[in-house]
């Protein structure tokens, strides 16, 4: 059993593995870590081509495309490994890219969650969207990156290569003990994809374990390559998914004020998107609110198992409006915002 299993998460994703696993295969040690497939059901020749160029790769075969987190949780108990490494399958990976990460998950043992720094494959001096240099949160659960809010990606001059405690990792290059990962229960199969490695972050710190960037290692995504970032179904997943981790993990006495915020909010894209004459969009937000409120029961199950605590004492919380500082206050980077107060 090798130490690191680096798992691609495939559907019909041929186009990628063409162009980066061998790339991939050249850079990653064969001593530390074993590159293995899970495939999504893909029905663009995905496992035929494996099969065919790349027999010696081991490759889990699901029956039907399950999602980013039901396929992970599927595909991860059929693979044995100290760590998994979560990586896309559009990503371009450096020389000695695992180490850093494999180093700080060994030397420190309160770390169960950690990550590289994400940039962007189309333009490598800049921060990628998905992840950049460690996510946050703030307090009324809006995800951000350091280095990424909202579309604003910021140019990486080296202004976040601290090694930081953040709140979560992006699941294009996720890196989690594997003891770790069931004992959390895995990915919320509900969420199918987008924001569920949030909602794991949230829960491994309710743990007791730390999330960390380690931006010596660093990998180029190229993102959106499952779903393009303008798209109603990834718009339903992200409106749907953000409400379902406010639900699940926001204590019961803050849980109904961040709700009436985000609803208020939320009215405020719908209309814009309206407005812009983006009907698919916009119903998909309206699409994203009834499903959440046909699922809210089964949240509300969930949230009696994890017992969510006070969220400002977890790391990477912060505790102002991104919405307002971005918007409002023109703070376009995250060095402009204020942890302190």
């Amino acid at each position: 059993m090798k130490k690191v299993a680096v798992v691609i998460l495939n559907w019909n994703g041929k186009n990628f593995l063409e162009k980066f696993l061998q790339n991939l295969i050249n850079n990653t040690s064969n001593d530390l870590a074993e590159i293995c497939i899970i495939d999504n059901y893909s029905t663009d020749g995905s496992v035929s081509y494996l099969k065919k160029d790349f027999p010696k790769i081991p490759l889990v075969e699901l029956d039907k495309n399950y999602g980013f987190a039901g396929g992970y949780n599927r595909g991860l108990k059929e693979i044995e490994s100290e760590y998994f490494l979560l990586l896309n399958s559009d990503i371009e990976v450096p020389q000695d890219w695992l180490m850093p990460l494999l180093n700080l998950m060994e030397n420190d043992s309160s770390i169960g969650v950690c990550g590289p720094k994400l940039l962007n494959y189309n333009d490598k001096n800049c921060f990628e969207y998905a992840g950049a240099s460690g996510g946050y949160i703030d307090k009324y659960a809006y995800p951000f990156c350091r280095g990424r809010i909202f579309e604003h990606c910021e140019t990486d001059t080296g202004q976040y290569n601290d090694i930081a405690d953040c709140f979560w990792i992006s699941g294009a290059a996720f890196m989690i003990k594997s003891e770790l990962f069931f004992k959390a229960g895995g990915f919320d199969d509900k969420f199918f994809a987008h924001q569920e490695e949030i909602d794991l972050c949230w829960r491994i710190q309710n743990l007791g374990y730390r999330v960390v960037i380690q931006p010596e290692s660093t990998v180029y995504h190229i993102g959106g390559g499952t779903l393009p970032k303008s798209n109603p179904f990834k718009t339903f997943l992200n409106f749907r998914n953000n409400l379902f981790l406010i639900e699940k993990n926001i204590p019961r006495y803050k849980r109904n004020k961040v709700k009436f915020v985000r609803l208020f909010t939320d009215q405020i894209a719908l209309y814009r998107m309206i407005f812009q004459g983006n009907f698919a969009e916009a119903f998909a937000i309206i699409k994203a609110y009834f499903h959440f409120w046909y699922y809210s029961k089964q949240m509300s199950k969930q949230r009696k198992i994890i017992k969510p605590k006070s969220v400002k004492y977890l790391k990477g919380y912060y505790n102002h409006s991104i919405v307002k500082d971005f918007f409002l206050m023109k703070k376009k980077k995250f060095s402009d915002l204020n942890f302190d107060q």
